[in-house]
């Protein structure tokens, strides 16, 4: 069965976003499981920079620039990876995305929901479409979506970040579907907070971006960790990987108590709008790097 293949050990992979966050620790330990990796960011030096890591670690890899939003460029990213790679491709993480809060809809410029949809999404919907075509063939596959929990939790004033990965989330279900009679596994990572820099590259506004940080910096998981928990879940055959306690009771309170769910979204609104203000220090503390 594929899940006894431990699909993550000597993988041949693609990730996307590997220049930092979850994409790079995801490298880091396929890199621990002598994995070979495509590393690609839009960062070329960035991706490079997790290539020599990844090699420091006892893997092989190769780095590649790509802009997930360009369809052209993610189909020439699959052809490096072809090229590169000294056996066929089995392992594609589709991860690039960014981080956008703060403002409520219809305060949200349209320009912003523009951007986070032509990465967050767009780069979800490239990724499977060039390189499912090229996993069918394999004995044995996988593809990652990196969603979150804001796939399913609606939290308030991330519009546009929530629209996004519960679109990447339903990819990732319908996909698993499709795929159901093939040897290629999806798994969809639905993380809530890991100590990453998103809130530093996105665009996390207001009082929101500070209350986020000093969240994160509380409460995050590291990226380490989620990546470990995610690989372990492909090579478990799980469609959905929720690293967290929250991520779960979140999940299982919203099937459960749909109506209640969503008069609590609205306290939280509340909450968050009064309490959303934190001191210079507490701002300065909360920033995250990696």
């Amino acid at each position: 069965m594929f899940q006894k293949q431990r699909l993550t050990h000597q993988s041949r992979a693609v990730i996307t976003g590997s220049g930092s966050g979850i994409g790079k620790a995801l490298a880091l330990e396929l890199a621990r499981r002598k994995g070979l990796i495509v590393c690609s960011d839009i960062s070329l030096q960035a991706a490079e920079q997790t290539a020599r890591e990844v090699r420091a670690e006892g893997g092989e890899a190769w780095a590649v620039a790509c802009d997930v939003s360009d369809l052209a460029q993610v189909e020439a990213l699959a052809q490096q990876a072809q090229e590169l790679l000294p056996q066929p491709l089995n392992l594609v993480i589709n991860n690039a995305g960014i981080g956008i809060g703060g403002q409520k809809i219809g305060d949200v410029p349209i320009a912003d929901w523009a951007w986070t949809i032509n990465i967050n999404l767009w780069g979800v919907i490239h990724g499977c479409h060039v390189f499912t075509p090229l996993l069918k063939g394999q004995p044995a596959a996988g593809i990652i979506n990196v969603a979150s929990t804001a796939a399913f939790s609606a939290a308030p004033l991330m519009g546009p970040y929530n629209a996004t990965k519960a679109a990447a989330l339903a990819i990732s279900e319908t996909l698993a579907a499709e795929l159901s009679e093939t040897n290629v596994q999806v798994t969809a990572l639905c993380p809530t907070l890991v100590k990453t820099n998103i809130a530093a590259n996105g665009r996390i506004t207001g009082d929101s971006g500070a209350l986020f940080n000093r969240l994160m910096d509380r409460f995050g998981m590291s990226a380490e960790q989620v990546a470990r928990i995610t690989l372990n879940g492909l090579d478990r055959g799980q469609l959905y990987v929720m690293p967290q306690l929250d991520a779960k009771l979140i999940w299982r309170l919203k099937r459960l108590l749909p109506s209640g769910y969503a008069v609590g979204t609205g306290l939280l609104n509340r909450f968050v709008r009064r309490t959303g203000s934190v001191t210079e220090e507490e701002t300065t503390r909360g920033r995250l790097h990696g």
